[in-house]
């Protein structure tokens, strides 16, 4: 089996820019009700993820940095307590399954390590789920 099976390409998925602010940040996880986005540099490269907690905890370590002043803040300045870790496309399945065990998604880069999109680990649950049932149903 592919990686690119479970893909849910780029044009799917929210994503930031290494220069959003935290108020970006913060405004995109809560619109579409994410723990986590993919940050990506200027050429669409993957560069890393940042979470809701790394929000949290750098608002409360911050002086000065609440929401009203939240969007004078980069992104690039916020300390990551996770690194969350891609993967390259034509990887082998072994790879994606050691990471999406710690992790949510796994972002998907190509051989220029240019993100193409995620693979949810909900998605590899359901997948595996129907090949349990239908294995149990024959």
């Amino acid at each position: 089996m592919n990686i690119a099976f479970f893909l849910l390409p780029k044009e799917q998925v929210a994503f930031l820019k290494t220069n959003s602010t935290v108020r970006q940040a913060l405004e995109k996880l809560e619109h579409h009700r994410y723990t986590a986005v993919p940050v990506l540099d200027d050429k669409g490269r993957y560069s890393e993820t940042v979470t809701e907690g790394d929000l949290l905890w750098t608002i409360k370590n911050t002086p000065g940095l609440n929401f009203e002043t939240s969007h004078r803040f980069s992104i690039s300045g916020i300390k990551k307590e996770r690194l969350i870790k891609s993967v390259y496309i034509n990887a082998q399945m072994e790879d994606l399954l050691s990471l999406i065990a710690t992790q949510n998604f796994v972002p998907v880069v190509d051989d220029n390590d240019v993100f193409i999109g995620i693979v949810r680990r909900s998605d590899i649950i359901e997948y595996c789920s129907n090949q349990l049932f239908a294995i149990k149903g024959s």
